[in-house]
Order: C-alpha cells, then sequence, then structure tokens
C-alpha cells in the first residue's frame, strides 16, 4: 500500500531541485529563498536536518563524494562545495553568469558546472586546488544529467551535446562525443538518463518527452520517440485544443528503469519507456511539480511543489510550497512488462 507525508520545514520560495542521498534516507533541496536544505526523509514524517544560507537563489544541488558533501549552483555565479556536518561553504569556480546545473560523477570523481554564460566547468576533486577544465557550449545549459561513463547537456536552440566523462576527467579539452538536435521542436526544460547507461530522456515546455538512445547506429536511432503529456482537456464548449503545460521534472527509477514526470497542470505520471506505456497517474497536486527524485533504493519519491506561472501566480506567496515523499508499493514504479 502506498503511502505519503509531507516534509515539514519547507523552504520559503520556489523549490528549483530536489536530491536524494545514494545510500540512505538523506536528502538536499535547493530553493530561491537563497537556502539548501538537508532533510532525513524517514517515515512516518521526515525532518529538517540543516539549512545552509547563500548569497543568491540556490538553482541546483547534489551530493558528493559522500553523504556530508554537497555541491551547489546559484545565481551568484559561484559552485560551492559545503561540509554538511561543519556548514563550512568553499568557492570552487566562479562563471560569468548564473549557474544552472551541477551534477557529480561518483566513477570518476569530478564534478561538471553548467552556466548561462555558455560554459561547463569540470572539477577534478582530488585536487580542488587546480583551475577547472572549462568547456565552451553554442548554447545556454537548461539540464545536466549523467550515467556511469556519459553526460547528457541540454540547452537552447534545441542542442544536445553528450560527453563521455572518461574523457572530461582526463582534462583533454575534449569534444562532445556526440551532437544532436534535440527531438522536441519546443525549448527543453528537463532531461534525464537511464541508469542503464544506455539513453535519456527529455521534456518540453510544449508538455512532450522524448526518449532517445545512445547507440548511435541506425537501427538504434530509429527506436527514439515522442509523445504529448501534460495535457488538459479544453473546458467544455471551448474549441481552441488541449490546453498544454510544461514538463518541469524528469527521474529514472534506480533499478526499474521506468521514469516519472512533473508538470506545471501539477500532475506526477509514471510512464514505461520501453514498452512507450503510461503505468500510473497520480492525483493532481495544488501547484505545479517543480522537482522529483527518487530514492537510491527505489522505495521513494519525492515530488516538490510550488506555483508556477503557468498557475496565474507570479508571487509565491499565493500557493502551495510543499515536499511530498511517497512511498512506492510493491511493484508500482515496475513496467508493464517486468517480472
Amino acid at each position: 500500500m502506498s503511502v505519503q507525508y509531507d516534509l515539514p520545514d519547507p523552504p520559503t520560495d520556489a523549490i528549483s531541485a530536489v536530491k536524494f542521498a545514494p545510500k540512505s534516507s538523506r536528502m538536499l533541496v535547493s530553493s530561491w529563498d537563497k537556502f539548501v536544505y538537508l532533510y532525513d526523509t524517514a517515515p512516518p514524517s521526515g525532518q529538517l536536518l540543516s539549512k545552509f544560507e547563500h548569497r543568491a537563489p540556490v538553482l541546483d544541488v547534489c551530493f558528493g563524494e559522500n553523504e556530508n558533501v554537497a555541491y551547489t549552483a546559484g545565481v551568484d555565479h559561484a559552485c560551492r562545495r559545503i561540509d554538511l556536518t561543519t556548514s563550512d561553504q568553499k568557492l570552487l569556480s566562479t562563471h560569468a553568469a548564473g549557474v544552472r546545473s551541477v551534477a557529480y560523477s561518483p566513477s570518476h570523481n569530478i564534478l561538471i558546472s553548467a552556466s548561462w554564460d555558455c560554459t561547463l566547468h569540470v572539477h577534478r576533486l582530488t585536487d580542488t586546488s587546480q583551475e577547472p577544465l572549462k568547456i565552451m557550449l553554442p548554447n545556454k545549459p537548461f539540464s545536466l544529467s549523467t550515467t556511469a561513463t556519459k553526460l547528457v547537456v541540454a540547452m537552447s536552440a534545441r542542442t544536445v551535446h553528450i560527453y563521455e566523462l572518461s574523457s572530461l576527467a582526463a582534462n583533454d579539452k575534449p569534444e562532445p562525443w556526440q551532437r544532436r538536435e534535440s527531438s522536441l521542436k519546443f525549448m527543453t526544460r528537463a532531461v534525464s538518463c537511464m541508469p542503464t547507461d544506455l539513453g535519456y530522456a527529455s521534456g518540453s515546455i510544449e508538455g512532450r518527452v522524448a526518449v532517445e538512445w545512445f547507440d548511435p547506429s541506425t537501427e538504434s536511432q530509429a527506436r527514439k520517440y515522442a509523445f504529448k503529456c501534460h495535457r488538459l482537456n479544453p473546458p467544455e464548449g471551448d474549441e481552441g485544443g488541449d490546453i498544454v503545460y510544461p514538463v518541469n521534472a524528469l527521474a529514472f527509477h534506480p533499478t526499474h528503469g521506468t521514469f516519472a514526470s512533473g508538470g506545471g497542470d501539477g500532475i506526477v505520471a509514471l510512464w514505461d519507456g520501453l514498452a512507450k506505456r503510461r503505468i500510473r497517474q497520480y492525483q493532481r497536486y495544488s501547484s505545479s511539480v517543480a522537482a522529483l527524485g527518487f530514492s537510491g533504493d527505489g522505495k521513494y519519491l519525492a515530488i516538490a511543489t510550488c506555483p508556477g506561472f503557468e498557475d496565474g501566480k507570479e508571487a509565491v506567496g499565493e500557493g502551495e510550497i510543499k515536499i511530498h515523499i511517497r512511498g512506492l508499493a510493491d511493484g508500482e514504479a515496475k513496467g508493464k512488462g517486468a517480472k
């Protein structure tokens, strides 16, 4: 039986990211209120453990080489390391514009930060005194995701670059392993990689999700597809077509390989990407779904909700900001053909 509860002491401004620790119930949350929050999400209600103040809104956060280390990306152009036990913060690098995303690779012990100044910084964490490797991007990055071997960078102008992490770790001034044009016609909002290291899903502002594979062979590329989601039927008598909402968040289940999507319509849906089918759709939340994250063991799904412009509420105070923790029943996130 599924259970759901809301974490106490949620952020006071829009939530930008939720990230579970790989091997525990600890979770990091970043917010536009200039804080990073550390929670223990263990049922029945979870608890806030610590808050870490920044100089400006925090756009992304991730755990690092262990569960006492976090990395953050902020509007103040900075990429930072936080010691979660002492609260000490260390500046790793400064971009020329806001830092949109951070991603840590445990297999290569590197941190990648992506900034609106159209650069990636690759930090080799074995020696943080070294200058990070700086890679110019052709367009503004909107989302990052990693597998054990790959980094996917989704950018404006429908541009997608895929890098081999081994090349980034070797400091080779690497070129992308692949350059692609997104299958989606409108701006990419989120990208998330398959835990199988075989491909990724991306979501757009126009209520669509695309599923693609890394293998460049013609046969494999023929398998990619896109589908409509996060749309509502128009009111009765309205002939204007569906009401379309952005896909704000995507997250793959760590063991089943299915994925969740969260939209501006306040809906979370689970999808079987291989079978091309929706597994289930949860009840509508009172605000836009801003971020999603599965726990490392796949037993919980964190759902962050907050008002978005699609709600007609420009002031965050007009709506609810919540972090819902959904405990998944056995088989709830399994694909249709899974045993």
